[in-house]
């Protein structure tokens, strides 16, 4: 009888480290977080500020996207009229677009110029203003088009940096200033309704990253 209970204690034990590590592995329990210093990586600071706000655009663009998340926006594919989400909803590709709005870029404009400047590029039928920047497949043209291409290769950790652009087949996010014991770094990112945290460890589980881009 003694060892009965011995081997169900055990079996429950292994039963819970297999659930801790599959809650762990997609990110339901927080990841230890490290930052450039620990892998002696230099922080990059861009040249230009365009909003002419006293902050460089690739800082300004992690500040606000983090300003974003902290609204903690639930997740639905909506359309708007405003182009920009003005309620508690949001896509991945919101997280983008109000990181670039609020640092001078504005996704909503500056996407429909490219489109109507290079329609073959984008292979659209049909124009819309209000929601062509909120496609990943328009945004990973856009940045084509107009962005720093970088490394696919997240083992070449010291060509990431918090506020990089990051591209998937079907998704999208902001790198962070972040990253695992590893080096490599977390996303900022919306990809559904039961995300727990908006910045996490992911791209060690990912072989779909398409592009990489800094905003020149």
């Amino acid at each position: 009888m003694k060892k009965r209970w011995i081997l169900i204690f055990v079996l429950l034990f292994v039963l819970l480290l297999i659930l801790t590590y599959i809650l762990y592995l997609f990110n339901f329990i927080p990841h230890v977080k490290y930052n450039n210093a620990h892998f002696n990586i230099k922080t990059y600071i861009s040249s230009i500020d365009k909003d002419n706000d006293g902050i460089d655009d690739q800082t300004d663009i992690l500040q606000n996207v983090r300003i974003y998340i902290s609204t903690k926006p639930k997740y639905k594919s909506k359309y708007y009229s405003t182009g920009y989400p003005n309620d508690e909803y949001g896509v991945c590709t919101d997280v983008v677009a109000f990181g670039l709005k609020d640092a001078g870029y504005d996704l909503m404009k500056l996407v429909n110029e490219d489109i109507n400047n290079n329609r073959i590029d984008y292979n659209v039928d049909v124009v819309d203003k209000n929601i062509d920047f909120r496609r990943v497949r328009n945004l990973k043209t856009y940045f084509d088009n107009n962005a720093i291409s970088l490394t696919t290769d997240i083992s070449k950790i010291e060509e990431w940096q918090g506020g990089d652009i990051i591209v998937f087949e079907k998704h999208i996010g902001i790198v962070s200033d972040k990253r695992n014991k590893y080096g490599i770094p977390f996303v900022i990112h919306h990809a559904n309704p039961h995300q727990k945290f908006y910045e996490e460890d992911i791209l060690e589980l990912r072989n779909d990253i398409i592009g990489h881009y800094r905003i020149s």
